[in-house]
């Protein structure tokens, strides 16, 4: 998954880290990250077409770097596969840091989602744009 960091890629969502997010280390809490990963995936599997999806797997998520309150998070996304139901997306995540400017790698995940109808059932991809 290891994607290079490139400074012209656009990020699915951005967020600036607030003390609400924050746990008794003063970090900010691994839940949260999680919840805008998921959130940045959809991103991704929504401009690849699909309309109706729910999160089904989130893999090899390992924290490299805390987050801190004031940090910019950019969640940058990426569709790496398709299945005839699925979509897998890679979320890598990385921080701003509000005093110095530098950028540190937070983490990043695979993200499968599956297409659904409106009974909750998989249903077929759209074809790919």
């Amino acid at each position: 998954m290891n994607r290079p960091q490139d400074e012209a890629r656009d990020a699915a969502i951005r967020v600036l880290m607030m003390p609400r997010d924050t746990n008794h280390h003063g970090t900010i809490f691994g839940g949260v990250i999680l919840s805008y990963i998921d959130q940045a995936g959809a991103v991704a599997a929504l401009r690849a077409g699909c309309t109706r999806l729910v999160t089904v797997a989130m893999d090899r998520i390992v924290f490299k770097a805390p987050v801190h309150v004031g940090d910019l998070v950019s969640f940058y996304a990426e569709v790496i596969g398709r299945g005839r139901t699925s979509l897998r997306v890679c979320v890598t995540v990385e921080a701003e840091r509000r005093d110095s400017g530098e950028r540190v790698p937070v983490t990043e995940a695979e993200v499968t989602y599956v297409q659904i109808d409106p009974q909750g059932r998989p249903t077929p991809l759209p074809a790919a744009p």
